[in-house]
């Protein structure tokens, strides 16, 4: 149990580092891609609760009072992300871009923030309480807005059952703040701080899990269409600091830590969302690009750690 406990700690305290190694060892062991890929549900939620669990409820709780704040990132998440991709991408086609590619694309840019963005903001020193509202409102608000979105912009129809969808989502986002609350209220404020290391730790495990379960599939897809892989992996890339760069210059009016916070948000997406819309019905070529979308979201943290802390002081030690 010890040395379990020291290795969680560990991952914590070097938690960008493995999580950009883990989704990469899906791509370049196969057979652990297709191990992982029935935990890709369990390990997507996870991490969420564990945020949940040392986060301020309270923090939380006080958005309510900047009800315009949140009505405009959630508006910029869902809404205009996708509009800007769209006419990005409109261009790009005409001179031999992919259309799976632009379609892949522009729903990303539709969909709702990944759930452990709230993660990556509390590892990074990020404004986590605003992550987890733009997360949980625009989570809620995206079977609404992605099947006219992704309809309007790429002639793409989403099958989506509202009702059954937004029950699925109210019980997975519902179960994680069940099980924090449990955790909160059964174990003492004073443990949970002392364990920040082995949380971040049991959060990382997750995250490296989900890496490697999406992966399935994709290496062969890759060696199959080289040119295709190379192209997905370097839009992905390409949009999503276009995204976060597009977020924190909108927002920068809430200071550096919520700005970046922002942009973590519009740059990182839950593809996950979009693949149970699709029900199976989406082009594999838009699948190996969700898939691969995904190595900048682990990789970019690590490659980005030093500066969202270097920023987040400088805006710290400047308000003293």
């Amino acid at each position: 149990m010890r040395r379990a406990h020291a290795a969680l700690a560990h991952l914590g305290r070097h938690a960008t580092a493995f999580m950009a190694g883990g989704v990469m060892l899906g791509l370049a062991v196969p057979p652990l891609a297709a191990l992982a890929k029935p935990l890709l549900v369990p390990t997507l939620l996870i991490p969420l609760t564990l945020a949940l669990v040392r986060l301020d409820w309270s923090a939380i709780a006080a958005w309510r009072r900047r009800p315009l704040v949140v009505a405009l990132l959630v508006a910029w998440l869902l809404g205009v992300s996708p509009v800007l991709v769209w006419i990005a991408t409109v261009p790009l086609v005409h001179v031999g871009f992919p259309p799976p590619l632009q379609v892949a694309l522009v729903l990303m840019a539709a969909s709702s923030p990944i759930v452990s963005s709230v993660a990556i903001a509390l590892m990074v020193g990020l404004d986590a309480t605003l992550a987890i509202v733009a997360v949980l409102v625009a989570t809620a608000l995206v079977p609404f807005t992605l099947p006219p979105m992704a309809q309007a912009l790429t002639g793409v129809t989403l099958d989506i059952g509202i009702a059954a969808f937004m029950l699925r989502l109210a019980l997975l986002v519902g179960s994680a703040f069940a099980v924090a609350w449990a955790v909160r209220r059964f174990v003492p404020a004073s443990v949970l701080s002392r364990n920040t290391e082995l949380l971040d730790g049991l959060t990382v495990l997750n995250l490296v899990l989900f890496g490697l379960a999406i992966m399935d599939g994709v290496t062969a897809f890759a060696v199959a269409r080289p040119g295709y892989a190379a192209a997905a992996l370097l839009a992905a890339f390409a949009f999503n600091l276009a995204l976060q760069a597009l977020g924190y210059a909108a927002f920068r009016g809430l200071g550096r830590r919520s700005a970046l916070a922002a942009a973590l948000v519009s740059g990182n997406c839950n593809m996950g969302l979009v693949l149970v819309a699709l029900q199976g019905k989406a082009a594999f070529e838009v699948v190996v690009f969700f898939a691969l979308a995904q190595i900048p979201m682990y990789t970019l943290p690590a490659l980005l750690a030093r500066a969202y802390r270097r920023l987040v002081g400088n805006a710290a030690s400047g308000s003293r």
